[in-house]
């Protein structure tokens, strides 16, 4: 294996100078730079992380633990995160857990399968010396992941860590649904029914909150009747928008674009349209939602965004541990509010 020290001699110049041109620093000539970078190229020498973090106690790597790469959220966050390290000199490993492709959604209760899988990747990422991990939930919800006085800085991404000294990251399921609510009243529209995610959801229960306060701020009455919940998918809500149309609802909110799909379906087969004669709005604003027809009236995820702020969060925490400054200082929990897409879904009464 090529080392610093060959290519130096082959260059004339010290160790410490070629370090410096592969570290990016300065107050390096440029004709001695693309020598050393040219001797670097032909001679195929390939860095040693992990000798360089045992030298340095910091391999300027950042390692992501993704419960499934294959959740619609997840991809977008991973890019958030790493663009973010890129811009400051981190790279990134990515470990996926696959936990929805190996068990669908039935694992959620079942700690011991979970660590199973959990703890081994952390392992792995802590023997190779990542200055810093962030975890990346599928949906929100306290997560026993990073035990206490977890060592390594640590972030956790679109859920809550039990462990109080671990920051987290997520999307502000109140405010937002508070905002397309407001939207839909703005429209004239009162009887104002939901198709919601699972009852005992984070994302299902906040949404629900903001849903309640656009109608106490306009003085309008809740009915629980008019409140479905699904498995936020098409299938799970197709019934549930069947029990809607009975009732006297002027507008529905959805908690999920796939949901409002289901609620299109069942519009479609009874001779209705959304935007015309009933009010829709979803939430996600995935890739379905513009070829929806009528256009579908969403909210935006801020995943890129989300994925940004935590980078942010864990390179503070690392410069943090570099000074000395206590983990606690960095602030512990940060709601990014979602984006309001307008379509042709709505319509005024």
């Amino acid at each position: 294996m090529i080392t610093i020290k060959e290519i130096a001699r082959e260059c004339n110049v010290s160790p410490t100078t070629v370090s410096n041109i592969l570290n990016g620093k300065p107050k390096v000539s440029q004709e001695t730079k693309e020598r050393v970078l040219e001797t670097v190229n032909r001679l195929g020498y390939r860095p040693n992380y992990i000798a360089q973090g045992l030298r340095n106690q910091k391999t300027k790597m950042i390692g992501i633990i993704a419960e499934d790469i294959a959740q619609f959220t997840t991809p977008e966050i991973v890019e958030g995160i790493m663009s973010y390290c890129e811009e400051n000199g981190y790279r990134s490993i990515v470990k996926n857990l696959r936990l929805y492709a190996r068990w669908s959604d039935s694992w959620y209760n079942k700690e011991a399968d979970y660590h199973a899988i959990l703890e081994p990747a952390i392992r792995e990422l802590t023997s190779i010396m990542v200055d810093g991990i962030i975890y990346i939930a599928g949906h929100a919800r306290v997560i026993h992941c990073f035990p206490e006085r977890f060592s390594t800085p640590a972030v956790m991404t679109y859920a809550f860590d039990s462990n109080p000294e671990i920051p987290s990251v997520g999307i502000d399921d109140q405010g937002s649904a508070y905002e397309i609510v407001k939207y839909l009243i703005s429209k004239g529209h009162r009887r104002i029914g939901v198709i919601g995610g699972k009852a005992d959801n984070i994302h299902t229960q906040e949404r629900l909150l903001g849903y309640q306060k656009a109608l106490f701020e306009h003085q309008i009455l809740y009915n629980p009747a008019w409140i479905r919940y699904a498995a936020w998918d098409e299938v799970s809500a197709y019934p549930e928008a069947q029990e809607l149309l009975k009732t006297e609802v002027t507008a529905v909110f959805c908690m999920s674009d796939k949901m409002a799909g289901g609620l299109y379906r069942c519009l479609n087969e009874n001779g209705k349209r959304a935007g015309e004669n009933l009010a829709v709005v979803g939430f996600d604003n995935q890739e379905i939602a513009r070829y929806f027809i009528p256009g579908l009236t969403t909210m935006s995820l801020p995943l890129k965004e989300i994925g940004n702020v935590s980078a942010k969060l864990l390179l503070q925490q690392i410069e943090g541990a570099e000074k000395g400054t206590p983990r606690n200082d960095v602030k512990q929990k940060i709601l990014i509010p979602c984006t309001f897409i307008e379509r042709e879904s709505v319509h005024r009464i």
